[in-house]
Formats: C-alpha cells, sequence, structure tokens
C-alpha cells in the first residue's frame, strides 16, 4: 500500500510562546465492541478555518501531534515547481519566535521522537511524538512556524535550504543510480503542463530561479490554518488538549486557499519503450509502468494484492521466475504508488550481467499474461490479504501512525472514519478481481517501458526508440 509517493526531510525538532482561540464541534466516532479496527475521535474546526482530531489512548505517556497542510506538488503552477518540498525544509529553520535552526533542538531536548517531515504530490506534513507532559511544548512550534515562519524568512535562509533541496536532488536523482533514467519515464507519462510532470523535488532550473517573492507568496497561499489539520493522538486530557489549541492556534490568521482544480486526464495512448543510457549503475534495468485507478477507488487495493503476489517474498511469481529459476535479475519489485486523483502501477527488474533487457521484459509478459488468462491460485490472494490485514493491526500500536492514518483518511477520503472500509477494500478481493485489474489496467497497449542500459554496454537484444 503505497499512499502518494513522497520525499522526506530527516531531521530533528523543537518548543515555544503563546497565541488564543474559537471553535466549533463537529464529528465524533466511538469504538465499537466488535470492531477492533474503529479509532475513536472527535473532529472540530476553529473558526479560523484549523480542522483538529483528537484520539485519545492512554496506554503510553506519549503524544503524537501531526500537522497536514493540504499541498503539494500538484498545488505548483508551471516554473515553480518543488515549492511545497522545498518548505518541508524552511520549516524546520525557525520563525518569529523560535530561534534560527532552534526547531529541532528544542523538541530534542523534551525527548521527542518520530520527528520529520515528507511530502507527496497531494499534501505536505510535519509530525512528532512527544512525552505527554511536553504536548504544549509542540503545540507551540507548530503554531509558530504555522503564524509567524515569514517574519524570519529571509533570502540568506532561503539560499541555504534551497542549496540543501538541490544538493538532495543530486543525491536522490542525478547522482543515483537509474535516478534520471525513472524521471525521463515519468515526465514522457505526464505533459509538461502538468502539476505531476515538475516531480515532487522540482526541477534545478525552478529552484534556482525561486525568489524570495516567489516563495513569501506560495506560503501566503496555502500554509494558513483554514488550509491544515492538526490531528493529536495519544495520552491526552481531551478538554485540556482544546484549550492548548485555542491558546496556540486559535488566533492565527491566513487567507483561505483556492480550491484545487481537478487535474486532466492523462493517458498512455499507445504504448513506448525508452532506452536510456544509464551513467551510473553498472547493471541494466527495465521498468513496467500503467496508469491504474487513484487512491481508494476500485481497483486500487487489487493493485496492492496483486504487486505483493507478484514480487513479495521468494515464492512470489516473478521473483520465483526470474530470480531464481531463470536466474535472470538481481531483483524484482513490484508496487502501487496511489494518489488523489490517479495511481501509477509499476514492475521494475535490475538485469544480471550479461542477460538481455528483452528477454526480461518478455517473461514479465509472459507471468502477466497469464494472469489475464488463468487467473492467480486464490491461496496467493489469501496470502498477500493476510499481510495486508496483520499490517493494519501492527500499525495501530504506534500511536503516531495512527495520528497518521487519520490524517490519511481525513484527506483522501474526506473523513478520519475510514479504516474499517479501507481494510474491507483488501479483505473483500477475490482472485478473479486480481485478474480482473490485470486484464484490465496492466496490457500491452497502454503502457511506459523503460530500458536502462549502463553507458557503453552491449547487451545480447538492442532495441526500441528513445
Amino acid at each position: 500500500m503505497n499512499h502518494g509517493f513522497v520525499h522526506t526531510l530527516i531531521l530533528p525538532l523543537l518548543m515555544v510562546a503563546a497565541i488564543t482561540a474559537a471553535s466549533s464541534v463537529g464529528a465524533a466516532n466511538e469504538k465499537e465492541p466488535d470492531n477492533p479496527l474503529a479509532i475513536p475521535f472527535e473532529k472540530y474546526v476553529l473558526a479560523n478555518g484549523l480542522e483538529v482530531i483528537l484520539h485519545e489512548d492512554s496506554n503510553l505517556p506519549l503524544v503524537a501531534v501531526n500537522v497536514w497542510y493540504h499541498v503539494g506538488a500538484v498545488n505548483e503552477v508551471k516554473g515553480k515547481s518543488g515549492f511545497a518540498h522545498l518548505f518541508e525544509h524552511i520549516m524546520f529553520q525557525g520563525s518569529g519566535h523560535v530561534p534560527d535552526d532552534g526547531h529541532i533542538g528544542l523538541l530534542e531536548q523534551i525527548g521527542a521522537s518520530d520527528l520529520n517531515g515528507s511530502t507527496g504530490f497531494d499534501r505536505t506534513n510535519y509530525f512528532q511524538t512527544v512525552p505527554a507532559n511536553h504536548l504544549e511544548t509542540a503545540l507551540w512550534l507548530e503554531s509558530d512556524r504555522m503564524g509567524y515562519l515569514l517574519d524570519t524568512l529571509t533570502q540568506e535562509k532561503l539560499d541555504r535550504q534551497r542549496e540543501v533541496v538541490m544538493n538532495e536532488r543530486r543525491q536522490t536523482t542525478e547522482n543515483q543510480p537509474y535516478g534520471l533514467a525513472e524521471e525521463s519515464l515519468w515526465q514522457r507519462i505526464f505533459p509538461k503542463e502538468h502539476p505531476y510532470f515538475g516531480m515532487i523535488i522540482g526541477s534545478m532550473d525552478d529552484l534556482t530561479a525561486a525568489s524570495l517573492d516567489d516563495v513569501r507568496h506560495f506560503f501566503s497561499t496555502w500554509y494558513s490554518p483554514a488550509n491544515a489539520t492538526l490531528t493529536i493522538a495519544g495520552d491526552i486530557e481531551v478538554a485540556k488538549t482544546k484549550a492548548l489549541i485555542e491558546k496556540y492556534f486559535g488566533q492565527l490568521t491566513g487567507q483561505t486557499p483556492p480550491s484545487t482544480a481537478k487535474l486532466p486526464r492523462v493517458e498512455i495512448p499507445e504504448s513506448f519503450t525508452m532506452r536510456y543510457d544509464e551513467p551510473i549503475a553498472p547493471l541494466a534495468k527495465v521498468q513496467v509502468s500503467w496508469i491504474t485507478p487513484r487512491l481508494f477507488a476500485p481497483g486500487d487495493a487489487e493493485a496492492d494484492i496483486l504487486a505483493n503476489i507478484l514480487t513479495t517474498g521468494k515464492s512470489s511469481l516473478l521473483h520465483r521466475k526470474l530470480v531464481r529459476e531463470l536466474e535472470l535479475v538481481q531483483q524484482v519489485s513490484a508496487y502501487q504508488m496511489s494518489m488523489a486523483q490517479l495511481s501509477i502501477f509499476t514492475i521494475e527488474a535490475v538485469i544480471r550481467e550479461g542477460e538481455s533487457p528483452e528477454r526480461v521484459l518478455s517473461e514479465i509478459d509472459n507471468v502477466l499474461a497469464s494472469i489475464r488468462t488463468h487467473g492467480v491460485d486464490a491461496t496467493l490472494v489469501s496470502r498477500a490479504v493476510n499481510r495486508f490485514e496483520t499490517g493494519f493491526f501492527r500499525d495501530l500500536e504506534q500511536v503516531g501512525h495512527v495520528a497518521d492514518q487519520l490524517q490519511s483518511y481525513n484527506h483522501f477520503a474526506g473523513t478520519p472514519d475510514y479504516i474499517r472500509q479501507d481494510l474491507e477494500r483488501y479483505t473483500s478481493v477475490t482472485a478473479q478481481d486480481v485478474a480482473t485489474f490485470a486484464t484490465t489496467y496492466l496490457n500491452n497497449e497502454h503502457r511506459a517501458v523503460l530500458i536502462a542500459v549502463p553507458k557503453g554496454a552491449v547487451t545480447p537484444a538492442e532495441g526500441g526508440d528513445q
């Protein structure tokens, strides 16, 4: 289950001063005795538009504080890619009442863990888990950067974080094996005018051209209480927590963000094969991608189940065929990248030296053709479903994950109360459903193929167009 492609900032975090409040009560649910997967919560909205979701769990003296801003790469305009991810870095550099580079250190001093930020195409989030008695510090820090970040955003800070992001791009894309090849394939799938074309991390040209006014405008447009959701999960007293939220977030202001337009439909009208001279990796790679249903839409869970059947474990279909029996590849993986308005299903294989990429692609095709024609063993589907079900229960043991799950459901499904429906998407998948998904979406007529070959290497079979 891949709920969207994300770039994550791995850093530490902080604490601070006051503000004030006003709220309106929304929805609440209660855990049903026969449904251990229900997550009890209360959701309400402050007068300034900030959504709040509270989940009380006193099993451990910990509290997760999790903020989602409903902005991502999808909200960027042509020529200004990478801004949401850039702010993922800038948000840790200090704000109106927090010293420069002090945010992380202040959180570390109070024993914070699981503290980070990440950026997707559809959202940006910031999170930390703190000892329950330090909840106020975490709230102060989050509110200060929400309300007062621009007070201290200087050209020097922008230049410093721009260079950090550009270096990250070098490490994760330009100097990463297959990084530029994968980006090239992605940008063949999406037209230049589409927000997904620019990738989450952005382009070097756009990052270089970003002015202080540009980034300040982006923050003012999207990073306001009316475009954010605060989720607090863990050992809390609800009434006291509400009072703290009022104190620190209630008087923050900001404009209501523009509505996110529905993205233009993207298709692969006819299949293409792109060859790429790989400058870094010593081995060739084959990658095949298809456009598939969006997150939570019919077909999305079937994609996850099929990916699991294909490449999870040594007995999975593609691993058994390509790695163990034919010994054609070093590794093979399949995954569904689920996003708000569409998804991408991908199979990728790193090829053993001396083997033919075209043969590997042919063997992948044979496995998929067999699934389309003969289906899959119901036992394999049941095994994959059990893996997902086990994962659901395991993740509920971590308060930080619970907070993020409530956020994800609230953002993508429109309600935090979606875990039962989410699990049922998987437990109801049948072998016929998996075969139908493969037939409908993973066909040879509408796919994108990448064959990345080390520069100067001669493979047993050449071909394709670039």
